[in-house]
C-alpha cells in the first residue's frame, strides 16, 4: 500500500527516514535482509528463511546466518517466491504522529507487514463494525 505522506513530517523523506535507514545500516531490524537486494524467501528445514545472491541462508524472523551450502528446498518450494527489498519506516508503537527515533526503525515489507498485523486486523474489524452499523455507543 503506497504511504500518505500528508500525514508525516515535512522532512520525512530527506531527513527522518535517512536517519533510520543510517542507524539501521540499510537492514530489516528483524531479519536483517538489506535495502534493494533480490533475495528468495523460503523454508529450509521447516524454517521459514531468505537467501541472498551469494547462497547465503538467513532465518526470516532473526536474521541469523544458517549455512550457503544447500540452495534446493529454499528454491524449490512451493511457498518459494523472489522479492526485492524495499525497506520502510515502522513506527513501533503504531502511531505516525510519534516521531521519536526511538520509536522508528526499518523494516522490510514482510515484517513490516507482520509487525502490524494485530493493529491492521483490529482497525479493519473496527471499520467493519462502522460499515454495518454496529459501532459501539458507550
Amino acid at each position: 500500500m503506497p504511504c500518505d505522506y500528508s500525514k508525516y513530517p515535512k522532512n520525512w523523506k530527506s531527513e527522518i527516514r535517512p536517519a533510520i535507514l543510517d542507524r539501521d545500516f540499510h537492514r530489516c531490524k528483524f531479519c536483517k535482509v538489506p535495502n534493494g537486494e533480490i533475495i528468495c524467501r523460503g523454508i529450509y528445514n521447516d524454517r521459514e528463511v531468505w537467501q541472498d545472491d551469494d547462497g547465503c541462508i538467513f532465518d526470516a524472523k532473526t536474521g541469523e546466518y544458517i549455512t550457503d551450502d544447500y540452495v534446493g528446498e529454499v528454491f524449490t518450494n512451493e511457498k518459494q517466491r523472489v522479492v526485492k527489498v524495499v525497506l520502510t519506516i515502522m513506527h513501533l508503537d503504531h502511531d505516525v504522529n510519534n516521531n521519536n527515533y526511538d520509536n522508528l526503525a526499518a523494516g522490510c515489507q514482510k515484517c513490516h507487514l507482520n509487525y502490524d498485523k494485530e493493529h491492521h486486523m483490529k482497525n479493519s474489524r473496527a471499520t467493519n463494525e462502522k460499515k454495518k452499523g454496529l459501532q459501539k455507543l458507550f
